[in-house]
């Protein structure tokens, strides 16, 4: 294999590489996209730069996506008015109809710009190969759920066929009902039926900062739970860290938030010494 050939000149050095290379292969990781950040297309290239990358050097990738910020765009364009419980979108019968939409498409939109680079993808969303069953999240906010069941068969399937699993954050009820799904909910439990070796979310921020905003580059569990007591760790990211957290106690090997605005920081994060976000162990 021609390191120099497949490496992007600005990634990781390649003596690192090639020590990670052994310890990775054919091991699953999981990557979360999404995030405010991520409608810029130099970002999204780069994304799919990446998982080329990690395809070639012989991981196994899955890939769950947000759309957050597409969804709201989508909702302005037609006037729709939404409020937020929790920062959860209250979502009725009419906005899950154009977030199912707008999800899919950018699924798709994944699938396709891996396609175009000779990269096998297939999508799974609620109107094809839908993988997560769900119940809902609490009445008041409607057609959100959270993930019952992964249909890791499904998945599985996919993967040995040799294909990229790009999963849609939605799932059905016992009623083929479509539910919106936080995707870092999604990303987290389809990382635990996996049992993946790592789950990555990809976010707009450098990782989980310090007391002076210094990232912290590893933490352990206890430490996060001292973070979270003092106020150190706040508002949006402590979802974030619990779903690292339950990832990581219902056997993925580790789970890091990384900062997708940086280039290869998924290189980054698996090839090199010091990764690109915070790893939690």
């Amino acid at each position: 294999m021609d390191l120099l050939k497949i490496l992007p000149k600005n990634g990781p050095p390649i003596d690192q590489v090639t020590k990670y290379i052994e310890k990775y292969k054919n091991d699953l990781i999981v990557i979360k996209y999404g995030g405010n950040v991520f409608i810029d297309r130099e970002i999204f290239n780069n994304f799919i730069e990446d998982i080329i990358i990690l395809n070639k050097l012989g991981l196994l990738v899955v890939v769950i996506h947000g759309g957050g910020p597409r969804i709201k765009r989508e909702l302005d364009k037609s006037n729709i008015q939404t409020k937020f419980i929790k920062g959860l979108r209250v979502t009725d019968e009419k906005i899950i109809k154009v977030v199912e939409k707008v999800l899919i498409e950018f699924n798709e939109d994944i699938v396709s710009s891996l396609k175009v680079k000779g990269f096998n993808a297939v999508s799974l969303n609620t109107k094809e190969n839908n993988v997560i069953e769900v119940i809902p999240e609490a009445k008041e906010l409607g057609f959100v759920g959270i993930p019952k069941k992964i249909n890791v068969e499904i998945i599985k399937d996919k993967i040995n066929k040799k294909l990229i699993p790009v999963i849609s954050p939605l799932g059905l009820d016992n009623n083929n009902q479509t539910y919106n799904i936080n995707g870092d909910n999604a990303a987290g439990a389809i990382a635990k039926s996996l049992k993946s070796r790592r789950l990555l979310l990809m976010t707009n921020v450098e990782g989980v900062l310090d007391k002076k905003k210094k990232l912290i580059h590893e933490i352990s569990s206890l430490n996060i739970m001292n973070m979270i007591k003092d106020g150190t760790i706040t508002e949006g990211m402590i979802p974030k860290i619990n779903t690292c957290l339950d990832a990581i106690n219902n056997g993925v090997t580790a789970a890091a938030i990384i900062d997708g605005r940086k280039k290869h920081s998924v290189l980054f994060e698996i090839f090199s010494d010091k990764g690109s976000g915070t790893l939690i162990r």
